[in-house]
Order: C-alpha cells, then structure tokens, then sequence
C-alpha cells in the first residue's frame, strides 16, 4: 500500500534559483563596508595563503562553525581584521556589521523560469518546505509566502546530506519520512541525505544526467509538478 505524500522540501540555491547574482552582490556589499570603513587597510591585498591559513585556524579552534556559516563569516572576518591590527572588540563589532551588509543583499535572488507557478500549483497540493546548507531566509525572498516551513542547518548545528537534519524537520512538520519528497540540485547533499532519511528524492539536474538512486530526475522546476504526481500516486 502506497504512502501519502504529504511534505514536498526544497534546497534553495541552484534548485530555486540562481544562487551567483545574489552572492556576488552580498560579497561585493560586506567588502565595500569594510574598505569605506578601514580605507587605510589593504584587506583586498591579503594574499590566499594567509586567508587560508586563517580560515582553517579558524575552524580547528571552533570545529562547530562548519555547520554554522553565517557564524563563521562573522568569525572569519573578525579575525582577518585582527590580523590586521584592528583591536578585538572593534573587530567584533566592524564583523557583525560587515555581515548585516553581505545578509541584506543575501536574498536578491533571480528565480529560475516557473519558480513562482510550479509552488502555487504544489502548495494548493501540498505542505511545503525548504531545507538548505546555506544562511538565506527563504521568507525574505519574494517567494517565502508559498512555504509552511523554512529550515536552516545552522539553526540545528548540522548539515545535508546528514538525515539527522532530514529527520529533524520532518518530525517538526509532524510528518514520518516516507510521507517526504525533497528536490535539490545537490546530487550528495539532498539526494542521498534524503533518501538515507527515508524520503524520496527527485533530482533537479538541468544537464539531465542520471541518478541510480532518486526517485526522479528533472531538469527544469516546470517538469517537477508531473514527476511529483507520479511519485505521489
């Protein structure tokens, strides 16, 4: 006998939209603060050996940060400042700014074609979600209204593809995994964590490649409401 489907989860960047536009607009918005606010410091200048050697200091002293990014670029940035000479608690507070620069253009995203019809048509169907490795808030986007539920890895304090995560939000949302679809771009993260959760899994892959393990493989959000149905009996 056939389960019903009640949750249909999401990734957010590269599955809904594309996730370049945005970030390049955040990075480009927490480093014009940090050069306005300290133009005497060459930041740009700091060269990728010693940028990377603060970032795995960084994360060997808090190892946590891994699963919680938005921390770790305040963390991160602090401690670049530091590096440069800028005293501990102005580096502190100059990061917590810096970060409030890149989060307010985190979230001008550039839908793929469809976004907005193919959740109407779901969600009249469906409760939906999102479930993301990443810090945006799909509720500041323009398409937030159409989920019951936003979830965040850094507010668990792990990652995709672990189904502890999977688990986790389906036991918020009050559903057992079997009742889950999750569609991701991330062949590793959502594919195989979700069905590891005992979900199923349809793979949003614009190349069309093929997976010997989802449940299904789309490449664009318009063919999703089709091979939803056909998971979903």
């Amino acid at each position: 006998m056939s389960t019903t489907i009640r949750l249909i989860t999401f990734d957010l960047d590269d599955t809904l939209w594309d996730v370049r536009p945005a970030l390049e607009a955040a990075e480009d918005a927490q480093w014009s603060y940090l050069n306005t606010r300290y133009p005497s410091i060459a930041l740009a200048a700091t060269s990728r050996e010693e940028i990377s050697t603060l970032r795995r200091a960084l994360l060997e002293e808090r190892p946590e940060l891994i699963h919680r990014i938005s921390l770790f670029r305040q963390a991160f940035i602090a401690r670049l400042l530091r590096h440069h000479g800028i005293p501990d608690d102005e580096a502190i507070s100059a990061a917590s700014e810096a970060f409030a620069a890149f989060i307010s253009r985190r979230h001008d995203v550039a839908l793929y074609a469809n976004a907005h019809s193919v959740l109407a048509t779901l969600g009249g169907q469906f409760q939906l979600g999102t479930l993301t490795n990443g810090n945006a808030d799909v509720r500041q986007t323009q398409i937030g209204s159409y989920f019951d539920y936003a979830w965040r890895a850094e507010e668990f304090g792990i990652s995709k593809p672990d189904p502890a995560l999977f688990r986790k939000a389906f036991e918020q949302a009050g559903v057992s995994a079997d009742q889950v679809i999750h569609v991701g771009d991330c062949h590793n993260n959502d594919v195989s964590g979700a069905i590891l959760a005992g979900a199923k899994a349809i793979w949003f892959n614009p190349e069309g490649s093929v997976s010997e393990i989802a449940s299904g493989v789309v490449q664009t959000l318009s063919d999703l409401p089709d091979a939803i149905e056909r998971l979903a009996g």
